[in-house]
């Protein structure tokens, strides 16, 4: 498992715009990532590395370092509760993308 493949979840409030974006091994920090969405105006909502997070409906990226745009909408990100394997989970959900943002983290 790539251990510098990190998921963002950010609000843009002047945009309106909700997003989910990976970046696989363009930054040795998460916190790094953060910083440069923040510099663009977005509020960040939840962080992850692929340690912590579970995949729902999106899946790894395993290509050359950079930024992935996983999901977009208009709006603040919507906090929901979903049922994998017969547990429930705290989740994230952007347009029709949900991931998982800490899989310790059950309801």
């Amino acid at each position: 498992m790539n251990t510098q493949y990190f998921r963002v979840t950010a609000y843009h409030v002047a945009e309106n715009t909700s997003i989910i974006m990976d970046c696989n091994g363009l930054y040795d920090q998460l916190w790094q990532f953060s910083s440069d969405l923040l510099k663009k105006g977005f509020k960040i909502v939840d962080v992850a590395d692929a340690t912590k997070f579970l995949d729902v409906n999106l899946t790894q990226v395993e290509r050359e370092p950079k930024y992935f745009l996983r999901a977009t909408a208009p709006g603040e990100p919507e906090r929901t509760t979903h049922l994998l394997d017969g547990t429930t989970y705290h989740a994230i959900k952007v347009a029709d993308k949900i991931y998982i943002p800490d899989k310790n983290k059950k309801v």
